[in-house]
């Protein structure tokens, strides 16, 4: 294994899941608060399922998002 090609596309994979993340976020968000349906004060609950095909790996990752 290529440890510098292997760390890599890791990088490569784990920016495209953040700036993906984050843009679906903010337009869920503002959608919500422009309908009504959110304040724009709450902390709202989040969670990251991470799966690879392969090496059996399932991790869920959980946190919040604080909207003020």
């Amino acid at each position: 294994m290529n440890e510098d090609a292997f760390n890599m596309s890791i990088r490569k994979f784990l920016k495209k899941v953040g700036v993906t993340s984050q843009r679906e976020i903010e337009q869920a968000v503002r959608d919500a608060v422009d309908a009504g349906k959110l304040s724009g004060s709450e902390s709202l609950p989040a969670k990251v399922r991470l799966t690879i095909d392969g090496v059996s790996l399932d991790v869920t990752i959980d946190g919040a998002i604080d909207l003020a």
